[in-house]
């Protein structure tokens, strides 16, 4: 009766392990999908804060051009 419990307990330690180091390597997935999304994040900011300063740029030079036909 001992040895069983002893088999059971290894049993469910076994799963343990399973299923922590499951759990670590999900978690180390997430994390390198997080900083890839950071990533692109900042990128796409950069990338925003060109566009609307190339678009103010071209309001200007329009209204430049609007004020000089006048």
């Amino acid at each position: 009766m001992q040895e069983t419990t002893f088999q059971l307990l290894e049993k469910k330690i076994d799963e343990l392990i399973t299923t922590c180091a499951r759990l670590r390597q999900q978690n180390e997935s997430l994390m390198a999908k997080q900083e890839n999304w950071q990533m692109e994040r900042k990128l796409l900011l950069r990338k925003n804060d060109l566009i609307r300063n190339k678009i103010e740029a071209m309001i200007m030079r329009l209204k430049e051009l609007e004020t000089d036909k006048t």
